[in-house]
């Protein structure tokens, strides 16, 4: 069914709303928006002609209406109307989804629901029930029309959920809107209420000729499209004809003309790697600046984003970045972090929301929906995120080597990557990923940061094992083809096939060991292949490298207390007794402060013994702890001596070189 608005039936939906703004006796909404409260309680929603009379789909319509910003309050009214024939249940049910796409959590967004009621197409008051933590049961006794009213508080920015105050409103829609239980595939329609200052920004596509008023073809598209509602500023750019904006919300040392320079050259890279088409009509960055935001959420048109306002900063001696790829330009590294974030976002607009695995999408947003892919969702996406600014020209190779080799290092520091492979860590994130504590340093592994290391040794042992002729970007390519464009999710098997296609053999053994498994990876016979090697720059002597003493512990300065944060399993701190949460006092009976630790660790040698008095809860106590030694540098990546025809090929076109 064809769920676009034709022009017929988009002026039929302004009839509609005319007449029942009258109907109701509420101005229409092109006057002030801040009608009270009570009078919105009788609002008689507007229903655009989406089904046809011979579909069982109700029409579904929202409003969204912000009347006192300071109280973090939305009112959302829900209009359900059902067409003339057909059976209609005597109850029906509205469902809050308790987590957003995206965001691997059950974040019950049900708890911040309030003063819910259902009325009749009259006004007449409906019975309702909330039969479990985020359904609300209305006894509709077959009505073909009836209306919902609930209250929802929002007070959180973050690219996951919601926040309303006096200078802006933003909200994905799963924190706000319920939906119709067994009606996901319905089309619905939502208008935006909101003072007469402020713009409204959404990746949805507006109905012609009214005011604010958006449209989704089903719910999955509706939980897919965030909303920005202020006097934000806009940039606006085009590639390949299609509009892109950048929508930019608080203040911040931006310079307005390089970020939609630099925007447009990712998005012109990105859209020149996946073979040139653009699969959408238009796209919208949603920009938040404050001094704490951070983050992103990635969307099919459209992309939330948080970075903190003073990011953009050029110091003294950096220098600007072009819009061409000029190996001699580059930007500070806060700047490049905003290019960063924004490069693994957009990416996402193919790699998870149109090449999606499979159980994303469609969702049950009632419960998890588990999948062994988030290090290809997520893990790849941020190993393309990097590769992408070197390809644009915003990050020279040594750039990118060295941000690969501190990505290896942090790896390398984390003794979790020997108990969780990236597929079980993809499977666990809904318990794990967002609920770290301690101990999750010693026991998980992130799908992020390994998932984008084992995706650049496949990208490598594709280009090996092909002679580089083929890589990692001929695997996107194919499952964009033959899955997305076949509608179709993609399984582990699925993707280690199109994998292997690339390669021309068998990836078996690396899928077993590296994503399946936990073994340590093999760096440099995957930096071979484009003539590199990872050096851990530990000092040396006799050929061997030389120890430096290792604690094993993570400490913290609160005021006067010097606590211990986490500990690293197999280190001294951990097999001799230390604890998270302990409190050190005194170090060799001496007073410890975290710069006189450090201090006085740095002066030991390994196999020293050190005195430890310790309050553990309410206990003092002391610990004995023979302190251990390890190689210890900065990893770095360098060149092979001798390099070959074929390695310095690989190298060429892996990174893009001129």
């Amino acid at each position: 069914m064809n769920h676009h608005l034709t022009s017929q039936k988009s002026q039929k939906f302004c009839e509609i709303y005319r007449i029942a703004m009258l109907r109701s006796n509420i101005p229409v909404m092109h006057r002030s928006p801040l009608v009270s409260s009570v009078r919105l309680t009788l609002l008689i929603f507007v229903f655009a002609t989406i089904a046809t009379a011979q579909t069982a789909a109700p029409e579904i319509a929202y409003s969204v209406v912000i009347t006192q910003p300071h109280t973090h309050l939305f009112t959302v009214n829900v209009g359900v109307k059902h067409g003339p024939t057909g059976a209609v249940p005597a109850e029906e049910r509205l469902v809050m989804p308790v987590w957003t796409p995206g965001s691997y959590l059950v974040r019950e967004f049900q708890r911040h629901v309030q003063d819910f009621e259902a009325t009749s197409s009259t006004g007449q008051p409906l019975k309702w029930e909330k039969t479990n933590k985020n359904t609300w049961r209305v006894v509709t006794n077959g009505a073909r029309e009836w209306y919902a009213r609930y209250r929802v508080y929002a007070n959180e920015l973050s690219v996951r959920t919601s926040e309303l105050n006096s200078s802006h409103a933003f909200w994905n829609n799963a924190n706000l809107l319920m939906y119709l239980d067994g009606f996901l595939k319905s089309p619905s329609i939502v208008r935006v209420v909101s003072p007469d200052v402020w713009k409204v920004a959404t990746g949805l596509p507006p109905v012609p000729g009214e005011r604010n008023t958006f449209r989704a073809e089903n719910f999955d598209v509706l939980y897919d499209s965030p909303f920005e509602a202020s006097n934000f500023k806009s940039l606006v750019f085009n590639v390949k004809g299609i509009s892109h904006r950048i929508v930019i919300d608080g203040e911040g040392n931006y310079d307005p003309e390089r970020m939609r320079r630099d925007v447009q050259k990712l998005v012109e890279t990105q859209v020149e790697l996946m073979g040139g088409e653009i699969p959408y009509r238009d796209y919208t960055f949603i920009l938040h600046l404050r001094n704490n935001a951070g983050g992103g959420l990635e969307h099919a048109n459209s992309t939330a984003l948080g970075y903190p306002r003073f990011g953009f900063n050029i110091r003294s001696g950096d220098r600007a970045t072009s819009a061409a790829p000029n190996p001699s330009a580059q930007p500070e590294r806060d700047y490049r972090g905003f290019l960063s974030l924004v490069s693994h976002e957009f990416f996402h607009l193919w790699n998870v929301k149109r090449i999606r695995p499979d159980a994303l999408g469609p969702f049950d947003y009632t419960q998890e929906n588990y999948t062994k892919l988030l290090w290809v969702a997520e893990g790849i996406t941020d190993y393309y995120a990097d590769l992408l600014l070197r390809r644009a020209g915003f990050i020279t190779e040594d750039e990118f080597l060295a941000a690969t080799a501190r990505a290896i290092q942090t790896l390398q520091n984390t003794p979790g990557r020997s108990k969780q492979s990236v597929e079980e860590s993809s499977f666990d994130s809904w318990i794990k990923y967002y609920r770290q504590d301690e101990n999750s340093i010693n026991s998980q592994v992130s799908y992020y940061e390994k998932g984008a290391i084992v995706g650049l040794l496949l990208d490598l042992e594709i280009r090996k094992r092909s002679n580089g002729a083929k890589s990692l970007d001929d695997v996107m390519r194919y499952l964009y083809t033959e899955f997305f464009k076949k509608d179709r999710n993609y399984t582990p098997a699925d993707f280690q096939k199109a994998a292997e296609l690339a390669a021309g053999t068998s990836l078996e053994e690396f899928f077993t060991k590296y994503v399946r498994g936990t073994a340590e990876l093999d760096y440099n016979a995957a930096l071979a292949a484009a003539g590199l090697r990872l050096d851990t720059g530990a000092a040396k002597e006799g050929g061997k490298s030389i120890e430096k003493v290792f604690f094993g512990a993570d400490l913290e300065q609160e005021e006067n207390r010097l606590t211990v944060r986490r500990v690293l399993a197999g280190s001294p701190a951990y097999d001799q007794g230390l604890n998270a949460g302990d409190e050190i006092v005194a170090l060799d009976n001496m007073r410890a402060t975290l710069d006189f630790f450090n201090a006085r660790i740095a002066e030991k040698k390994p196999g020293d013994l050190i005195n430890l008095t310790i309050f553990r809860f309410d206990d003092l106590s002391t610990i004995l702890i023979k302190l251990g030694g390890r190689a210890e540098g900065t990893y770095f990546i360098a060149p092979l001596p001798n390099q070959t025809a074929s390695q310095k090929q690989i190298y060429r076109t892996w990174l893009a070189s001129k």
